[in-house]
């Protein structure tokens, strides 16, 4: 049949399943989340009139400046993606395309994504207490802490939880505040023992940081790279591997005297 067209109608007759297969693409799901900066919230503070950190068993201290804990937004497990939205997002520094699976990795729904992140965030305010009473040589015994972020799950704000009670008891140790006065914002995993993990979505979190006033962020070591991608103006990295490391950071920037690291 093709050898009677002309080469122009062989050629559209050939493309036609081409086109249609780009047409099913454009509407077909895909199995990818799209995700933007999110909320952030000072965990020296109170969320939705309640305070962040409750210390009971210890004198705590009054605090000045902030630690922000900071969120990314992405699409539900179940939200349908595709194509076009992909090729919408790609390019802006705003939004990020991630695979789905790195994003919800519990299930396909949203009660399991939601069971999953708050387990996660159980957890990490359970590392984030025994992290900061070890760090100061105190007993889990005799001081209790209790932590509340509403609407917030996994485990990305351990370390500023972690820094958030050092800050409440201790301070810098001599009499100071860790931040300085400054809005410190961060993030990053924390196990028991003080060792800090990445997260993920450290270049959408650095701009959720710069959007709410943060000056300086904490990020896991290991994602300087991700972070310096799209950073903004007057937001400066710290990276950090220890909750000790990132305590001593602090404590350099505000008297500022000693080592102060950069990715």
């Amino acid at each position: 049949m093709l050898s009677r067209l002309t080469r122009p109608q062989a050629l559209a007759v050939c493309a036609l399943p081409v086109v249609g297969l780009l047409a099913t693409a454009a509407f077909a799901p895909l199995p990818f989340s799209l995700a933007q900066p999110g909320p952030t919230a000072n965990v020296l503070g109170e969320n939705r009139g309640t305070p962040v950190i409750t210390v009971s068993g210890a004198a705590t201290r009054k605090t000045s400046g902030q630690l922000r804990m900071v969120t990314i937004v992405a699409t539900g497990p179940d939200a349908r993606v595709s194509l076009g939205d992909v090729v919408g997002d790609w390019f802006r520094t705003d939004r990020a395309v991630m695979p789905r699976d790195s994003v919800y990795p519990s299930g396909d729904t949203v009660k399991e994504a939601e069971e999953h992140n708050k387990a996660q965030m159980r957890q990490s305010q359970d590392a984030a207490t025994r992290a900061a009473l070890k760090y100061l040589g105190l007993s889990a015994d005799k001081v209790k802490v209790t932590l509340k972020l509403a609407d917030v799950g996994g485990p990305s704000a351990g370390l500023l939880f972690t820094l958030g009670i050092i800050d409440k008891l201790d301070g810098d140790g001599s009499g100071g505040d860790l931040t300085g006065g400054r809005t410190i914002a961060g993030t990053g995993t924390i196990d028991a023992a003080g060792k800090v993990g990445a997260v993920g979505g450290v270049a959408l979190k650095t701009q959720a940081a710069r959007r709410d006033g943060a000056t300086v962020f904490l990020v896991p070591k290991a994602e300087c790279a991700d972070a310096e991608a799209e950073l903004p103006e007057g937001l400066r990295l710290v990276p950090v591997t220890t909750l000790k490391s990132a305590v001593d950071s602090l404590v350099a920037l505000e008297k500022g005297k000693g080592p102060v690291p950069s990715c």
